[in-house]
């Protein structure tokens, strides 16, 4: 996705966690706790990967995509399927996207990782490449001043 920025990725945090279950100080119980609406979600508007459960090794595990922002409204916090969030993207100016992994086996979850998508993204972009190629082109100007003084 093109306007996709500010990324925060949870890889060290589920390291951290599955360190401490492989070490005993956290039970299976207490990581392994999906809510049945995350469940369902995953199931109807989940992305499957071919990455196992780190918990099970049974089941492949699932992305499901979370959105919240200000232009929503009603559907801040629903669950899209990756598919419809450039199409979001482009009509909205920023929204932010939750990516949370499940295993519809044993229940495991975590999130993944955020970020924000939208329009505010490409206005970003455009003026960032301006400023590059203004800078790009000052130095030449410049060169050209100079032979004309001389």
């Amino acid at each position: 996705m093109r306007t996709q920025r500010q990324v925060v990725d949870y890889s060290l945090r589920k390291r951290a966690v599955l360190r401490e279950l492989l070490a005993g100080r956290v039970g299976a119980y207490d990581v392994c706790d999906a809510s049945p609406y995350l469940k369902n979600a995953a199931r109807f508007h989940g992305e499957p990967t071919e990455e196992r459960c780190p918990i099970c090794r049974s089941e492949n595990l699932i992305h499901v995509h979370y959105i919240y922002g200000d232009e929503l409204k009603q559907s801040a916090g629903q669950a899209r399927a990756l598919a419809e969030l450039p199409a979001l993207a482009m009509t909205l100016r920023e929204f932010q996207v939750f990516v949370v992994e499940v295993c519809l086996g044993c229940d495991w979850n975590h999130l993944v990782e955020q970020f924000l998508l939208g329009r505010d993204g490409l206005a970003e972009e455009g003026s960032e490449q301006e400023a590059v190629a203004g800078l790009t082109a000052a130095p030449s100007a410049r060169g050209r001043r100079r032979e004309a003084q001389r």
